[in-house]
């Protein structure tokens, strides 16, 4: 189960539905759907050992981190203070803002996951470190 932290909008099925999902341009139904399953949840993955991996988003004003789906149970937390737009599967379109050393924690059961892109809105590079936890109840994606 995800923690009660989760921001709204956060989702646990893959149908593109939501009230906000139709102002969704189609490139960006597209990116959706040619990354449904891309486990590739940073911009660059910094290590990897038989409990952790450890990620790295780093992303300039304006640039955009392509959609990827969460599986296993991690936590993020925000190197540099900014601003992002996201856009999660269930349709919901955001805005979130982070002040440097914002941390939050997910857990997902077995067949639960997160997809979702995130988009530095922000007039500095925002940068986040992400931790997957490799025993969580699902199976890691490949890389």
């Amino acid at each position: 189960m995800i923690e009660s932290n989760l921001p709204q909008g956060i989702a646990l099925a893959g149908d593109l539905t939501g009230e906000d999902i139709g102002a969704w341009s189609e490139e960006l139904m597209a990116d959706f759907e040619a990354h449904a399953m891309d486990g590739n949840v940073g911009s660059r993955l910094l290590s990897e050992n038989e409990r952790v991996r450890v990620w790295e988003i780093r992303l300039q004003p304006g640039q955009r981190w392509h959609a990827h789906r969460h599986v296993l149970d991690y936590f993020w937390t925000a190197v540099t203070p900014g601003r992002s737009l996201q856009h999660t599967a269930d349709g919901t379109t955001r805005e979130v803002e982070y002040a440097q050393g914002t941390t939050k924690h997910y857990t997902f059961g077995k067949g639960e996951y997160l997809l979702h892109d995130i988009q530095n809105i922000g007039d500095n590079e925002l940068i986040f470190t992400t931790v997957e936890h490799l025993d969580s109840a699902n199976d890691p994606l490949p890389l």
